[in-house]
This record gives C-alpha cells, sequence and structure tokens, in this order.
C-alpha cells in the first residue's frame, strides 16, 4: 500500500503542511514513521479522512441539497469576459478548474479575482490515471 509524507498529503488536502501535521498530532489521522523517522499516512488511511473531511467541510453558504457530488472550493484567478460568453479559472488546493459560462452569469454571481468560489463539476464522463 503507498504512505504519503504529510507535505504530500497536505498538497492533496489542499492545506498547508502547517494543517496536516496538525491534523496528524491530534489524532485526527493515523500515522506511523518509516526507517528514516519520517511520518507516514497510509493511503487507505488518507482517503477516508479527505472523505470525512469534505463532508463536515460543508459550510453555511453551501447549497441546501444539490446532485452534484465534485465539489472544489477555491479562489477565482482569472475572469475573461467576452460580449456573451465569459471564462473562469479557480485554483482549489493543487486542482486548476476552468469554466465557460454567460458574461451574464459571471456578473450575476458577482465574481471577481481573488474571491472564494466553489466549482461543481458533474459528468458522464470521468476518467481517471493511476500515478
Amino acid at each position: 500500500m503507498q504512505s504519503y509524507t504529510i507535505g504530500q498529503a497536505a498538497r492533496l488536502l489542499g492545506v498547508s503542511a502547517d494543517t496536516a501535521r496538525r491534523w496528524a498530532d491530534a489524532g485526527k489521522v493515523p500515522t506511523h514513521r518509516d526507517e528514516a523517522g519520517r511520518r507516514l499516512i497510509d493511503g487507505r488511511d488518507l482517503a477516508a479522512f479527505s472523505t470525512e473531511l469534505a463532508k463536515s467541510g460543508a459550510g453555511e453558504d453551501e447549497p441546501a441539497a444539490t446532485s452534484v457530488r465534485n465539489a472544489f472550493p477555491g479562489i477565482v484567478t482569472a475572469i475573461k469576459l467576452g460580449d456573451v460568453a465569459a471564462q473562469v479559472e479557480i485554483q482549489a488546493g493543487p486542482h486548476r478548474l476552468v469554466s465557460l459560462l454567460t458574461r451574464e452569469a459571471v456578473e450575476e454571481l458577482g465574481l471577481e479575482v481573488g474571491m472564494r468560489a466553489t466549482a461543481r463539476v458533474k459528468s458522464t464522463n470521468v476518467h481517471i490515471d493511476r500515478v
């Protein structure tokens, strides 16, 4: 089974290494040490923790109900407005998401670079690559 260092786990969870270390120190995610003394998190434990983290991370400003399960909270990094269409980029942890939508939708949402936003993805085709 693959194990992850605290830094690798932090990148996968989209948080700082300090935050991941505090979670490990608090016993929220189990760790063990390798031969070199580095703290590692087993892949299965990290997957379970990330699932629980996502469930508990729903904020008050989240919609009450949605069928879209793939939510990527992040920060708006770029907006390109055309006459009718717009392109919005969101950086969500290690993920860069780009969405094409109407200019009207961007204006109605009041989107601006630097503000928090959540990209929600619903697709009939999802490809998974093993790393």
